[in-house]
């Protein structure tokens, strides 16, 4: 990704712009051909992510075939996001190996490495949060290439933020004419005007679903603004009650506050996404009063938890405990002290249900999309792909049209600026202390430290 390069390829791709949409091949993985000059170097895998977003080096070429690696770079160039792939032989250099790739590539992205055995990935804060990362490196450790790659793309490709980089649209280098450009131009525009009445209709009846599916999704948000209500009526709390202080006078403005956000915030929404603003405030109040009930009872202050993950009604949670959904593999999901004794005890928790399409009350994982938004509000700082995977809406959740939809999936890194030329001038001090968590070293026994910002 040379600075001259990126500035061609700037100034074709804003006339293309100006003149309309034009389609163009994606280049194929870029599976290095055995004897090409200085394979196992850093350099040679960022020439080659100049190309395609998935590299595998000839000496790896046994972890991942040719065709898969094809399928995972056509997947990610159709994402349209910045996250890079990189299958290496287990004697590949490995000192500051993250820190090597990324400055020597210079974009802001998510990178994926498949060393031997292991598997690492870290990403600029700006495109994934660490947390996040480290989350989704723990979802795939253990599988083998080709299913931990593409169960890590998958889950990468809804939760990253930024574009990728232009290169590897296939777009027009330096040697085709402004003519040609301007001609496609003028074939696009004579289209035009047929085009906007077929994206017209398509556009209404893509507001009219949003309109319909947050009708559905509001039942559910008014259940728990009440909900909420109902817990600051039973507390029963007056500012100017013997024994109140300034810091529990704090915490119930702070709940009272986002009671009245969650009311504004749910009548003002016009789309399913919007939702996500009201969940989140009202996390905040029950947090605010489970800080105030502590205060007043003379107990410690609890420590800030995600809410109970059957129910965020419940408040939050006290503990992680093991569950699994229904045909899916065990994980840990945060829960309240009443739904742990009932597990502890070989019971069901009290799983909130809400009504489907057909007409039955399922748990709210089971229901359909609109209710992403609606656990990305309660779920945030990227807990939420570990706590749905293998379920009904984590997997819709994953789809590339979720977020036309919907809004951006599992993402809550906001304000992402990803896939942009930055060089090796980026901030060393996002880097998170050294790779892998070994003192700059892959930290041994394939597990390289599990994930993080660079």
């Amino acid at each position: 990704m040379r600075n001259r390069a990126k500035r061609i390829t700037v100034g074709l791709s804003g006339l293309l712009l100006a003149l309309g949409a034009v389609s163009f091949t994606a280049a194929p993985g870029a599976v290095a051909a055995p004897g090409a000059p200085d394979a196992s170097s850093v350099s040679a895998v960022a020439d080659a992510w100049e190309k395609s977003p998935v590299y595998v080096d000839p000496a790896a070429s046994d972890q991942l075939s040719g065709e898969q690696a094809d399928a995972l770079a056509q997947r990610i160039e159709r994402a349209d996001k910045p996250v890079f792939v990189a299958v290496l032989p287990d004697d590949f250099p490995q000192q500051d190996l993250f820190r090597r790739l990324r400055a020597e590539t210079g974009v802001t992205g998510v990178y994926a490495v498949r060393l031997g055995d292991g598997f690492d990935a870290k990403a600029d804060r700006s495109v994934l949060t660490g947390n996040a990362v480290g989350n989704l490196v723990s979802l795939v450790r253990g599988e083998d290439t080709a299913a931990q790659l593409d169960h890590f793309v998958d889950q990468a490709l809804v939760q990253a933020g930024g574009r990728a980089p232009e290169s590897w649209s296939g777009g027009p280098g330096p040697g085709v004419s402004v003519g040609a450009l301007i001609g496609v131009g003028v074939v696009v525009v004579a289209g035009a005007g047929g085009a906007y009445a077929i994206v017209r209709r398509k556009k209404q009846r893509h507001e009219e679903a949003q309109r319909e599916s947050l009708r559905k999704l509001s039942v559910v948000v008014d259940e728990d603004i009440t909900a909420f209500g109902e817990e600051l009526d039973r507390l029963d709390f007056h500012p100017a009650e013997p024994g109140a202080d300034d810091a529990m006078r704090a915490d119930y403005e702070r709940a009272l506050d986002a009671y009245e956000k969650a009311k504004a915030y749910m009548a003002a929404a016009t789309r399913p996404d919007d939702v996500r603003g009201v969940t989140q405030a009202l996390e905040d109040g029950r947090f605010s009063l489970a800080l105030l009930a502590a205060r007043r009872e003379g107990r410690e202050l609890p420590e800030r938890r995600a809410p109970c993950f059957f129910d965020p009604r419940h408040g939050p949670s006290v503990e992680d405990a093991a569950w699994a959904p229904e045909g899916g593999a065990e994980r840990s999901v945060p829960v309240c002290a009443a739904d742990a004794a009932r597990l502890a005890d070989g019971r069901d928790p009290m799983v909130r249900t809400v009504a489907t399409e057909a007409g039955e009350r399922r748990p709210y994982w089971e229901a359909g999309p609109a209710y992403g938004p609606w656990a990305g509000g309660y779920f945030g700082g990227g807990i939420l792909p570990g706590l749905l995977v293998g379920t009904m809406l984590g997997g819709m959740m994953m789809s590339p049209a979720y977020a036309a939809d919907y809004g951006p999936g599992y993402g809550d890194s906001g304000g992402f600026e990803g896939g942009d030329f930055s060089g090796a001038d980026f901030d060393p001090g996002d880097f998170g202390g050294g790779d892998f968590g070994g003192g700059g070293d892959f930290g041994g026994g394939g597990d390289f430290g599990g994930g993080g910002n660079f």
